[in-house]
């Protein structure tokens, strides 16, 4: 067996984990993200950096979050498939009777709710196809309503539980009831989603003059796509109902979702094997192996110093430890992406409960990625999303809206949560 100088270990650990992150963010040779977390996964273990038993336990941490990912997965490329956000876009477009303006609130609106009961991939992956060719077809500017679809993505993430994977992986079997979770963040996550519209408007004030034209028509849904929506809305009434009784998500999603695609698609009698290959499963072991990626940081020691820092820090500034540790993460999730930022807030918080410590790291984990595109899965999601449609917005257009609109919405939901919660 290979025997590493524990110095020399720490430092291979690192570099390994640097290129991980480097290459889920910038996909060199056009290598999927998850190819990389897999790969630096198993080098960790090649090069008995962890053993064969600490990865599969790092991986079965994850099992909880696989399912709940699965279960919205197929739940939002049924949606898609049936025409469900083309319906609502449409929708959007019609009520919206010329006004620029009242179209970008009720897309915000819309945004609000896909991503509070289907998650944030969902408004990355569904919502923003259906809102470029609603606009399209009013021959409105694109790029407001767009941005719309990432910013919202993260800036509703933490209204409920089921909004962002990354709250799983924060809070892991821990995770608080739908009543804790509402008296916890209701507060702060209607400023963040209110300071993100009113600044995230203004930056777009010049794109949103003049009028937009009506759709064409509005899509007729079929009686299939109407059997997807009820099973859509009940799987989300079984989730909420499970948050509130302190039960895993994972499990009652996935079987719900496999239910709700089964009854949709029976009744129009298609095959599921074309919904089954649209899903993006790539999403599962990118998870696992970004699991094993922490748990091998864990073993330099990297987390054990960052939780004494904390905890001093929670003894020593009081007030100021959630801000400081919320900002902390916020600013680590735009270099490292959330996701394991979400897994080092989750070791970092195991003894904090929901204490305004671990509350403000969460809101880190999810709003902090409105800095940059490299802040969360479910932007990077956005801007695969738009490729397809051949929009380009380069990173460094986002950054300078995102500089502008997420500082202050993090402020605000950092001090709702202080004032809430405090420490």
């Amino acid at each position: 067996m290979l025997i590493i100088h524990v110095d020399l270990a720490h430092e291979i650990t690192w570099l390994i984990a640097t290129g991980v992150i480097f290459g889920i963010l910038f996909r060199p040779w056009g290598l999927s993200e998850a190819l990389w977390a897999v790969s630096g996964a198993a080098l960790l273990v090649a090069g008995s950096l962890l053993s064969w038993r600490q990865a599969w336990t790092a991986v079965g941490r994850g099992t909880n979050v696989y399912l709940f990912l699965a279960g919205m997965m197929l739940l939002a490329e049924l949606a898609r498939v049936q025409g469900l956000f083309d319906w609502i876009a449409a929708h959007a477009v019609r009520a919206a009777r010329g006004a620029p303006r009242r179209l970008f609130m009720l897309v915000y609106l819309v945004g609000i709710v896909v991503t509070a009961l289907l998650s944030n991939d969902a408004t990355a992956v569904v919502l923003t196809p259906a809102v470029y060719a609603a606009t399209r077809h009013a021959r409105a500017e694109p790029l407001p309503y767009l941005l719309i679809c990432a910013f919202i993505a993260n800036a509703a993430s933490f209204l409920l539980p089921i909004a962002n994977p990354a709250n799983l992986v924060v809070y892991g079997s821990h995770l608080p009831r739908l009543g804790p979770w509402l008296a916890q963040f209701l507060l702060p996550s209607v400023l963040a989603i209110g300071v993100t519209f009113f600044v995230l408007r203004a930056t777009q004030r010049d794109a949103l003059a003049g009028t937009v034209h009506d759709t064409p028509s509005v899509p007729r849904l079929t009686r299939s796509a109407r059997l997807a929506a009820a099973g859509i809305a009940l799987t989300v009434m079984v989730l909420l109902w499970a948050s509130a009784s302190g039960r895993p998500l994972g499990a009652p999603t996935l079987v719900a979702a496999v239910l709700t695609v089964a009854i949709a698609l029976a009744s129009a009698r298609r095959n599921p094997w074309p919904l089954v290959k649209g899903v993006s499963w790539s999403i599962l072991p990118l998870v696992a192996g970004l699991f094993v990626l922490v748990s091998g940081l864990a073993r330099t020691g990297l987390l054990s110093l960052l939780r004494t820092l904390i905890a001093d820090l929670a003894l020593r500034a009081g007030l100021l430890a959630g801000f400081a540790a919320g900002a902390g993460i916020a600013a680590a999730s735009n270099v490292m992406n959330n996701l394991p930022m979400a897994l080092v807030a989750s070791s970092l918080g195991a003894n904090h409960g929901i204490s305004a410590v671990r509350a403000s790291m969460l809101i880190g984990v999810d709003l902090g990625p409105n800095l940059s595109v490299t802040g969360s899965l479910a932007t990077l999601l956005w801007l695969i999303a738009l490729r397809r449609e051949n929009v380009r917005v380069d990173s460094l257009t986002f950054l300078k809206i995102g500089v502008l609109v997420m500082p202050p919405a993090l402020l605000a939901a950092l001090s709702a949560a202080a004032f809430v919660h405090p420490t």
